[in-house]
């Protein structure tokens, strides 16, 4: 354990730089946004598209894998519902409530961070967890959220979510890199040295930007963002690890990533969606800064508990 959480550290060393930088005001809160954008559409893009041209979509697409993330996810998302549905709060704050209970940070953190720790055969099973949160709870919670205030679900809202998908640098970048790996083209070496220059910056870029964003976070509504951050950081891993090994048996190495990927805190994504629309931005953002503090223990403890077999 200790081993493991020495070598997290300095994942979480750089976060803790991003967050002073933030709270003293050396980093602006339009500073963060900027490198926000420039990690997301520039350094991670070319990171992924880097790793995916190396891989073909058969070694990526497992459909035990899916069935087991899908299933596990949906389960504790449904489970987070009915507890909102419970506490009478109207539909699109429960739908809010169950994004962050089971959509982690795998493109900021995940990718980074278990690409070094676990090595780079980590990154195919990553891009399949990512490609889930984007494609199925991403869009559920614009359709559920826009659908509650419209009374329906329109053809419009529908076309915003296929264009938003399509759009999304991440799915972009991996589609390219599926592509280039199915034409076997090669990489020149410009191309190859500007692809391993500019993906270089996306683990400090997406660290530093989780910590300064992080920054700006308010810890209100303790109550449910505690019982929030539970659900991310152990609820839901642990529902992923019983839908792995026992209801849809996949690969141990899959399998640990899929987990450790779960374990991940709560996606800064959500909050984006949240002060997008108006719904509970406050207790998202609590829910991002107790969890992303919380994981620098629990993240160490499930990989801890994966490398031991």
């Amino acid at each position: 354990m200790l081993a493991i959480f020495l070598e997290t550290l300095p994942f979480f060393g750089v976060i803790g730089l991003g967050w002073w930088a933030g709270r003293t005001g050396f980093f602006t809160p339009e500073a963060t946004a900027y490198l926000t954008k420039f990690v997301f559409y520039f350094a991670l893009s070319a990171m992924l598209f880097r790793f995916s041209a190396d891989l073909s979509l058969g070694e990526i697409l497992d459909w035990n894998f899916v069935a087991a993330y899908l299933w596990a996810s949906m389960t504790v998302y449904l489970i987070a519902t009915a507890i909102g549905f419970l506490r009478r709060r109207p539909m699109e704050e429960i739908a809010v409530e169950a994004q962050c209970a089971v959509i982690g940070n795998t493109g900021f953190l995940g990718i980074p961070m278990f690409a070094l720790l676990l090595g780079p055969q980590a990154v195919g099973p990553l891009m399949l967890v990512l490609a889930v949160d984007l494609i199925v709870f991403s869009s559920l919670i614009v359709i559920i959220v826009t659908g509650s205030r419209d009374g329906r679900v329109s053809p419009a809202v529908l076309r915003t979510v296929g264009l938003g998908l399509l759009k999304n640098p991440m799915i972009v970048a991996i589609t390219a890199g599926l592509a280039w790996s199915a034409l076997d083209l090669p990489f020149p070496g410009p191309m190859e040295s500007f692809l391993a220059l500019l993906g270089g910056a996306a683990t400090p870029g997406a660290l530093f930007a989780i910590g300064a964003s992080l920054a700006g976070k308010s810890a209100e509504r303790l109550s449910v963002a505690g019982y929030l951050s539970t659900f991310k950081l152990v609820v839901h891993p642990a529902a992923v690890a019983f839908a792995a090994l026992v209801l849809f048996p996949v690969e141990p190495f899959p399998a640990m990533v899929m987990i450790a990927a779960a374990a991940l805190p709560v996606a800064g994504n959500v909050y984006i969606l949240a002060q997008h629309y108006g719904v509970a931005p406050a207790r998202v953002s609590a829910s991002i800064l107790i969890s992303t503090v919380a994981s620098i223990v629990t993240v160490p403890l499930v990989v801890a508990w994966l490398q031991g077999g």
